[in-house]
This record gives structure tokens, C-alpha cells and sequence, in this order.
């Protein structure tokens, strides 16, 4: 099993920052994936959506506070965007190159998220089979990031790294964590 733990940084530009923190870790087993979020600080910085009465895939979800990742094979110009809505809401999107050809990945039909909250602390976490889409047998490089909002309707962007003079999620350059 390979695990990495991470911290988000913030884009250094921009809004007043939540006084929160963002860590969690990524562990990988063959196509096997777990990842988890951990958003600690002061949660009234942040709007967190209500809970999904009926977690589902939709689109827009970093219209919110959403966590995210994104996953290739080193040298590949495709790529794959994960997205996490603390309501329970998902997606998975294929992207052919660098924000290109973008379309629901239907090979990964559910992403089963587990979101807990307490005052002081949200937690999503994950556990997917990606088979459907990544190869056992060669590494993976990852990204991972999250876009929170403040109650004010600004946005703050947070990544492992902020390789481009804005926030860019996709730029390669941030796919930092190799499992």
C-alpha cells in the first residue's frame, strides 16, 4: 500500500482567508483508492452546503465549497477531475488533454463519499475502485485541492501547489503526489 499525506495551501492572492486548515492523506493499493479530507478551524469561515437528501453525480459543484482532486499516468495528456461536495454530491469527469474534451467519466457510476461533521472540524472521505479507468500496474500522479467560500461569497483556492499566476487546478505542474 502507498500513502501520502497532504496539506492544502491557499492561492496566495485573493480574499481574506478562512481561519481553517486542510489535511488528509491519500492511500492507494493496487486500483484501489482511499482519500480523505479533513477541513479544521473555524467552520463558520466557510460555507458548508446542507446535506444532499439524495447524494447524486452533478455538475458545478466548485460553484461551492468543494473538495477535488485529479489523477493521470505520468507522460498522458488525459486526465481524470474528482469532484466532493460536503452536501454528498460527486462527479468524475475524463478530460482529454489540458481542459479539454471534458465529459462525465461513466465508468466510475458512483462515488461512495462519507461526510462527517462536527463544530470544529468536516471530513470527507472516499474508498474507490478506479480499475474502470487507471491502470494497476503503473504509478499515478495526483493532484489535490479544494475551493472554499466564505459566507460573503468569495472564494478562496487551495491546492498542494499553485504552479500558474492564478488559480489553476488542472495545470500539471500541481500533480505533485505520485502513488
Amino acid at each position: 500500500m502507498i500513502k501520502r499525506e497532504f496539506a492544502l495551501q491557499p492561492f496566495p492572492v485573493g480574499p481574506v482567508l478562512p481561519a481553517v486548515a486542510i489535511r488528509g492523506h491519500l492511500c492507494r493499493q493496487g486500483t484501489l483508492l482511499a482519500i480523505t479530507y479533513v477541513i479544521s478551524g473555524r467552520l463558520a469561515d466557510v460555507v458548508i452546503p446542507p446535506p444532499a437528501p439524495v447524494p447524486a453525480r452533478r455538475w458545478l459543484l466548485w460553484e461551492a465549497t468543494c473538495c477535488e482532486f485529479f489523477l493521470a499516468i505520468p507522460e498522458a495528456e488525459e486526465y481524470w477531475e474528482c469532484n466532493l461536495s460536503p452536501a454528498g454530491d460527486w462527479n468524475v469527469f475524463h478530460l482529454s488533454g489540458y481542459r479539454q474534451g471534458i465529459r462525465e467519466e461513466t465508468a466510475i457510476p458512483h462515488l461512495p463519499l462519507v461526510v462527517q461533521s462536527q463544530p470544529d472540524t468536516l471530513t470527507l472521505s472516499l474508498e474507490v475502485d478506479l480499475a474502470a479507468i487507471l491502470p494497476p500496474d503503473q504509478p499515478w500522479e495526483a493532484a489535490v485541492s479544494a475551493v472554499l467560500q466564505h459566507p460573503n461569497g468569495q472564494f478562496t483556492f487551495w491546492a498542494l501547489r499553485h504552479p500558474a499566476p492564478q488559480p489553476d487546478f488542472h495545470h500539471r505542474a500541481g500533480f505533485v503526489i505520485t502513488i
